[in-house]
């Protein structure tokens, strides 16, 4: 599979919504299928790296699927508000890069 670009993935998200009446969920709605989206990653690393087993009986997710679901749900989100992810990014990376350049101890 070719790789993609944020803003690839959004207008792919977008184009899959656009088909249906419904189109995207409010943004509380949104911001609540994001909450149980990272509780369940946090369930897969739990069992993957934590104390508790996953059981015989549960279905068998991975973490890769639980960063597939957040990716698309934030996606959704972002297209629904008129956020461009790439430019987001490019942001916050511009104040990680500046407020805590000397924060962390470099290789």
């Amino acid at each position: 599979m070719a790789e993609k670009t944020i803003n690839e993935m959004q207008k792919q998200v977008d184009q899959y919504i656009s088909q249906f009446k419904e189109g995207y969920f409010h943004p509380l709605s949104m911001l609540a299928r994001m909450t149980e989206e990272v509780g369940e990653l946090a369930r897969e690393v739990n069992h993957r790296y934590g104390e508790k087993p996953k059981k015989v009986t549960e279905d068998e997710n991975t973490i890769e699927q639980e960063l597939g679901d957040l990716l698309f749900i934030i996606s959704c989100f972002a297209n629904s508000l008129g956020i461009k992810l790439e430019t987001a990014f490019d942001t916050v990376m511009e104040k990680y890069n500046t407020r805590d350049k000397d924060r962390w101890t470099r290789k």
